[in-house]
């Protein structure tokens, strides 16, 4: 798989504090897999850049670190998870600066026909190719709530006051809880791993028409990152494509 990645502070903020890697690595057995994390801080100024760095590098890692070793990727991004889940919760209740802090995570583990997807928060990941976009990650929001309680409908959450109001987030309790999915990756598939700045003021149809029709792969980052900024973009923006 190979991967495209930027990020930007965005038209309003003063700070990034978003964060991705991206590294392949070899299994046991030779096979290549690419491992790819996107986080998005929180805590406002304080320390949303310290726990997004932290959860990122620790993600990767531990699935680096698995990998290499054999082990079972669903049960190593989960474990990956937990551990970075942990060094940030204790980071954030070291000192006051760091008082709050946490991040989103989403994250794909691909190899050649099969991916496996991670994420906590509102961070997402979309499958994308000539058949159309989905959106494999669903948000832990207080939006995406009230609409699986039919309090409104899906096409009232862009403009929902409440729309960044994350339910789960890394660092921010002991304990967190992650979603994982397991895809089966065509030839012509694309994978789209995103912050919210992304994805808060471009639709999925406008993310599709960059990822397939738009020009080359290779380029699609800048084109959906050019959109984003060209709207005044109010928060950092982060978008990472995998293609084969």
């Amino acid at each position: 798989m190979r991967c495209w990645g930027l990020t930007d502070k965005g038209s309003v903020r003063q700070q990034n504090q978003d964060t991705f890697l991206t590294e392949t690595v070899q299994t046991t057995d030779g096979n290549e897999v690419t491992i790819c994390v996107v986080c998005d801080g929180i805590g406002g100024a304080k320390a949303g850049n310290v726990a997004s760095d932290i959860a990122s590098h620790a993600f990767l890692r531990i699935v680096k670190d698995g990998i290499q070793s054999g082990e079972p990727i669903r049960e190593l991004a989960a474990r990956a998870v937990h551990d970075a889940n942990e060094l940030v919760y204790k980071k954030a209740h070291e000192s006051v600066q760091y008082n709050g802090m946490g991040t989103t995570l989403v994250a794909a583990v691909a190899e050649e026909k099969n991916a496996t997807i991670i994420n906590v928060g509102d961070s997402r990941c979309y499958l994308a190719n000539e058949s159309g976009i989905i959106q494999i990650t669903k948000d832990h929001s207080l939006v995406e709530d009230m609409i699986d309680r039919g309090e409104i409908l899906r096409e009232e959450a862009w403009r929902h006051p409440s729309k960044n109001l994350i339910t789960r987030a890394l660092g921010t309790d002991l304990v967190t809880r992650c979603d994982i999915f397991n895809l089966r990756l065509g030839e012509k598939d694309c994978l789209l791993l995103c912050t919210d700045g992304l994805s808060n003021i471009v639709n999925p149809q406008e993310l599709l028409f960059e990822l397939v029709y738009g020009g080359e792969i290779e380029t699609a980052v800048a084109r959906m990152m050019d959109i984003a900024l060209g709207r005044s973009a109010s928060d950092n923006v982060t978008v990472v494509v995998m293609a084969k």
